[in-house]
């Protein structure tokens, strides 16, 4: 994630707090949560301000946050009793520790370039049979928004190619829209997949 995007997110992090909260995890973190392996280790890859995390706690797991955010870890910590930790995607180099990663619209800040690497370590970092949950936003090329955050989009072709070429199988997909928050409404993707070996 690049330093403009960070500085956007460390400005921005209590206002992103009230926009992500909410009582109970959603639909897609409860999908996660029913495909991995139960009491396992998870990795909260652009934790944010720690919601997902500490309802992943709540459930029993074992939790890696991090985030590239200083701010947004600081908030982890003092709102949702998170141990996160500030961290790159650069930084993943574990091999066998994650029985899932949940790389919730963290991703989609990394240069198009540098998603096929992302991925092989994410793939090394799983054990087998792990699952990854994958948020993007669709579209094409790379840009940045209103308040100065890059974003890398994907066809859902494009997706579909790296994950199988990330050696990853496709368990399921949903799309939708959404506001964000810079205001505007935008197409995602939501993927579910798994380590085969």
């Amino acid at each position: 994630m690049d330093n403009e995007t960070v500085d956007v997110y460390n400005a921005q992090a209590k206002k992103y707090v009230d926009l992500v909260s909410q009582d109970k995890p959603d639909r897609d973190l409860k999908a996660f949560l029913t495909a991995v392996s139960a009491g396992g280790n998870l990795l909260d890859l652009g934790c944010g301000p720690g919601n997902s995390a500490s309802a992943m706690m709540a459930a029993g797991f074992n939790v890696t946050a991090t985030d590239a955010s200083s701010e947004m870890v600081k908030l982890a910590k003092e709102q949702f009793g998170v141990p996160a930790k500030q961290a790159l995607f650069s930084d993943i180099n574990e091999k066998d520790v994650y029985d899932g990663v949940w790389a919730n619209f963290s991703l989609l800040h990394a240069p198009r370039a540098d998603f096929p690497h992302h991925l092989d370590a994410i793939y090394s970092a799983l054990r087998a049979k792990g699952i990854l949950h994958l948020g993007l936003k669709l579209g094409q090329g790379e840009m940045r928004d209103k308040i100065g955050r890059l974003y890398s989009y994907y066809s859902e072709a494009e997706l579909m190619e790296h994950i199988n070429n990330s050696g990853l199988t496709l368990i399921s997909q949903r799309q939708g829209s959404a506001k964000g928050l810079a205001g505007d409404t935008e197409p995602f993707i939501i993927l579910l997949a798994q380590k085969n070996a």
